[in-house]
């Protein structure tokens, strides 16, 4: 008796793992550019990390500067989140039919201005207006990176990578605490030093990036299209007509990715997004020892990330998610009851660790997996999970456009904790005063309930979801080339194509040498 599909493709195939090359090996031969692509892609990551975590570290200091609660205040989060899917669609669109170089320093450019912009601002208005403008320039950084980060490596370095580079996030939380705690409080402008500083940092990712040659895959891309007599126009036209097949041909893909970014992201946000909040207002800690917290956090987030990213490239992708999810559901107490400073920062440690580890993996391989896996496994294993199952040539715009979707769908996860912990109130000791401040312990406690069911939501979809461990992106075509919306859009070498026709020549000479000789008889 056949076993189910979700259990013959939950581990990769062993003569798929066996072909595979040492990873140090691997490592030892990449050459400065496809170091230099993996950097800029990591940079820019990070880079939309601080620019986004600075609202939820100066929650506090916005509140006092605007004179608003904290629920309005996390409404310019929610709205960031509302947007990005806007800016993954545009930036991911330009980049997938352009290349990946420039649209990578627009998109970086666009949120360095408009984070400066958002630390000048004198009324609330006008930082809410500054905050949605500047999702749309988020929602771009993801796909554009990852796809310049992962599409140039070689498959056996691309599960270490992918978690590196999601990493890039922590790694960005972590220096704007680190901004939060050694800047902000020496300096008389406040809050403001952290959005100007990451508006600093963004700008010098993009300069960073202009100096990177374009990806090799778009460089080879356009003289086969020169060869071929086609001009911009015509690529264009390729690229459109290509686009709306791919649609139809993976809309059911389209939804898995919609529902399984939806879990993992409510998973990101509801932890991190209003935890420094939390750890002041109803633990009594001070900002800097929040800050410490949320440091220690992000910490674990990149131990999870890493280590998951190594593990996934031996056991699979979704086994990976599935443990790690196991492992999120097992710390959630250890998140939420404690109320002393060690044992809070040693949840935080272990939450972070797998919600990021369970991402790290996940935005791996939205970058690469045709639909066919849906139906019957028969292909290889993929790099990374989003990147993998997504449709050849498109990933920079189907992964960021499913990933920022996901974002929007869960973008209440802050508003949410808000709104609870305002209406659940309790006493703390300030300055030996009691003073009546928003619970948002108990309202963690319901969140802790969201967050365990949002987990086994997650596991759910994601075992009965596609695998193609370890695909070559470098062998496909890329948005504006004929049949790059079909399963097998590959590129073959020049070499091979020459042997095709020299074969196919030869088999032709041989039926007219055999149709010759039947007129003779």
């Amino acid at each position: 008796m056949a076993k189910p599909y979700f259990l013959r493709n939950i581990v990769p195939r062993r003569e798929s793992r066996r072909e595979a090359r040492p990873l140090l090996g691997v490592l030892a031969g990449l050459t400065w550019i496809q170091w230099a692509h993996f950097f800029t892609g990591w940079l820019a990551w990070t880079c939309d990390a601080i620019d986004f975590y600075s609202v939820s570290l100066s929650v506090g200091a916005l509140q006092t500067e605007f004179h608003r609660s904290t629920s309005v205040i996390t409404t310019t989060i929610t709205l960031t989140l509302l947007f990005r899917p806007v800016g993954a669609a545009i930036f991911g669109i330009i980049s997938d039919r352009f290349g990946r170089k420039w649209p990578l320093v627009a998109n970086l450019i666009l949120l360095a201005v408009l984070q400066l912009g958002a630390g000048f601002s004198q009324t609330f208005k006008q930082f809410l207006a500054l905050r949605a403008l500047f999702g749309i320039g988020m929602g771009g950084i993801w796909g554009l990176g990852a796809a310049t980060a992962l599409e140039n490596l070689p498959v056996e370095a691309r599960g270490l990578a992918s978690g590196v580079v999601q990493q890039g996030y922590a790694i960005g939380c972590l220096l704007a605490a680190c901004i939060n705690i050694g800047l902000v409080p020496n300096t008389t402008v406040g809050w403001r030093s952290l959005f100007w500083t990451a508006s600093g940092i963004s700008l010098f990712a993009a300069f960073v990036t202009a100096l990177v040659p374009e990806s090799h895959i778009f460089v080879r891309a356009r003289a086969a299209a020169k060869a071929k007599g086609l001009d911009s126009t015509g690529r264009t036209r390729v690229f459109l007509r290509e686009t709306k097949m791919m649609l139809r041909r993976h809309w059911v893909l389209c939804i898995y990715a919609f529902l399984f970014s939806t879990g993992f992201n409510f998973l990101a946000h509801g932890s991190q997004d209003l935890y420094p909040t939390y750890l002041q207002t109803t633990k009594n800690f001070t900002a800097h020892n929040a800050s410490v917290a949320t440091i220690l956090g992000n910490c674990g987030a990149l131990a999870g990330g890493i280590v998951a990213g190594s593990v996934s490239q031996y056991i699979g992708r979704r086994l990976t998610i599935v443990i790690f999810g196991c492992i999120v559901a097992a710390f959630i107490p250890l998140w939420i009851l404690p109320s002393t400073f060690p044992a809070l920062a040693a949840g935080a440690f272990c939450i972070q660790f797998g919600v990021q580890g369970l991402i790290g993996v996940v935005r791996k391989s939205i970058l690469h997996i045709p639909l066919q896996p849906l139906i019957r496994c028969q292909r290889d294993e993929v790099p990374v999970y989003l990147a993998e199952i997504s449709p050849p040539g498109f990933r920079a715009t189907f992964p960021g456009t499913v990933y920022q979707l996901g974002n929007m769908a869960s973008s209440a996860a802050s508003q949410i904790e808000a709104t609870g912990g305002e209406n659940l109130r309790t006493t703390v000791v300030k300055d030996g005063k009691v003073t009546n401040v928003p619970d948002y312990a108990k309202a963690r406690s319901v969140q802790g309930i969201v967050v365990g069911a949002v987990v086994a939501f997650t596991i759910l979809v994601v075992i009965f979801g596609p695998e193609n461990h370890s695909l070559h992106f470098e062998k496909q075509k890329v948005a504006f080339e004929e049949g790059v919306s079909q399963e097998d859009a590959i590129v073959e070498p020049e070499g091979h194509q020459d042997e095709k026709e020299s074969s196919s020549s030869r088999q032709q000479s041989l039926e007219e040498k055999i149709e010759g000789s039947a007129r003779r008889v």
